[in-house]
């Protein structure tokens, strides 16, 4: 079982996003409010260790990016069309002690979702998505609540096993989940309406179908979540977690770990306009062999034949300047996030081409770092192999076009 397996078992941790229906002096009232054409983002970092039969095997940190969009709102529910990315990077491995922290992350898996919710949190899903991860959380009572007033609601995740496991189904784990309103507390600086989310998991659920599958579970979950009253919606949460899987081969998994997430609008991007000006710059410039297209998740500036020693991720001298450039120009837009993938030409094996356009993105991805473009948590590294090729790989021509690295500036 690969390490990229395991850490597919516990990547997402998805929070609902609050909403304030009014302040009073003494107490509040907690519910949904949803608004046609809203659009936010959630942007979550998971760290945890992974623990093999009681002995440490990796620990690594989970990149999560969440793009929500409320596509209408009726009788007073909210339908919900939601992305969900996952990116990571290991940072010990019991196998290599030395392997330290990795410099930036490297695409895992993207999800899709649609599901509608009420005023008071519940959700109506498709059993067939996986995402989110955690359903029925928060909900609330339709009563004022005061500081210190607790409440208690069924809820239950949803896992993927497919590739760990070989469980084909969406994987349910119920449990109750307990609340407190805690009043004011502080996140960055900020004071902010809040309030705990804790349960317990303790199960033995019955057999299913797939190479392996639980006998027993258990965990437990410690969550603080901090309202943005002006905002209307959820600012952050951070939790605290332990989750242990007993399996049917008698190995035992364990993830311990913390999460932090923040919600932030989506401003939207205004794409002709950016793709205008980065076209006029890079011909202002006059760099070569570079260009720039409208693609869904952004704007995409392409190094065409971007030059490797052969079958390595080395670039030839002369590319850096080549990038610094580049380097420039992604700096006057600090508030997008990027991804750098990486092309082949359709040569080799499909794993060897994977892997080596995974490689050549790290390359770039790493100097763009040394020049400050974005920190490490901005950027996404992403190896796509030949599977989008620009041109006809049946030519030299067109091999050349397709061994490129693509930058892509993300609308969110």
């Amino acid at each position: 079982m690969s390490k990229e397996n395991l850490l597919s078992i516990f990547t997402f941790t998805l929070a609902m996003c609050l909403f304030l229906n009014s302040a009073q002096a003494d107490a509040e009232t907690f519910e949904y409010r949803h608004t046609a054409g809203a659009r936010y983002r959630i942007l979550s970092v998971v760290k945890q260790s992974v623990f093999i039969n009681r002995e440490l095997s990796h620990s690594a940190e989970t990149l999560n990016r969440i793009a929500v969009e409320v596509t209408g709102v009726k009788d007073g529910k909210g339908q919900h069309k939601a992305i969900f990315q996952s990116s990571e990077r290991i940072t010990y491995d019991s196998q290599d002690k030395n392997i330290g922290e990795l410099s930036v992350f490297s695409w895992m898996r993207e999800y899709e979702s649609v599901f509608e919710r009420d005023k008071r949190g519940y959700l109506t899903i498709d059993h067939a998505y996986y995402m989110p991860v955690v359903r029925n959380v928060p909900v609330f009572p339709s009563k004022d609540l005061k500081v210190g007033e607790k409440w208690n609601a069924d809820a239950h995740e949803v896992h993927d096993f497919r590739d760990s496991f070989g469980i084909e189904q969406p994987y349910k784990i119920p449990f109750r989940a307990f609340y407190e309103y805690v009043g004011e507390r502080e996140w960055k600086g900020k004071n902010y309406p809040a309030f705990s989310v804790n349960y317990n998991i303790e199960s033995r659920p019955s057999p299913v179908r797939g190479r392996l599958y639980p006998v027993r579970i258990s965990g437990t979950f410690k969550q603080l979540v901090f309202w943005d009253r002006a905002a209307g919606q959820e600012r952050a949460y951070n939790e605290e977690f332990r989750i242990t899987f007993e399996m049917s081969n008698r190995m035992i998994i364990e993830f311990r770990g913390t999460a932090e997430a923040e919600f932030v609008e989506s401003e939207e991007m205004n794409k002709e306009k950016l793709l205008a000006e980065i076209t006029e710059e890079i011909k202002r410039q006059n760099i070569p062999e570079v260009s720039v297209r409208e693609v869904e998740e952004g704007i995409s500036i392409s190094l065409d034949d971007i030059k490797f020693y052969a079958d390595l991720d080395k670039m030839l001298p002369g590319e850096q300047e080549k990038l610094d450039r580049i380097a420039n120009i992604l700096k006057r837009y600090p508030e997008r996030d990027i991804i750098v993938s990486g092309h082949t030409a359709l040569a080799g094996t499909a794993d060897e081409r994977t892997t080596l356009s995974q490689q050549r993105a790290r390359t770039v991805a790493d100097y763009l770092l040394t020049k400050n473009v974005r920190t490490a948590d901005r950027m996404v590294i992403r190896g796509y192999g030949a599977e989008r090729p620009i041109a006809d790989n049946k030519t030299e021509e067109g091999m050349r076009k397709n061994r490129r690295v693509e930058i892509t500036i993300l609308e969110n």
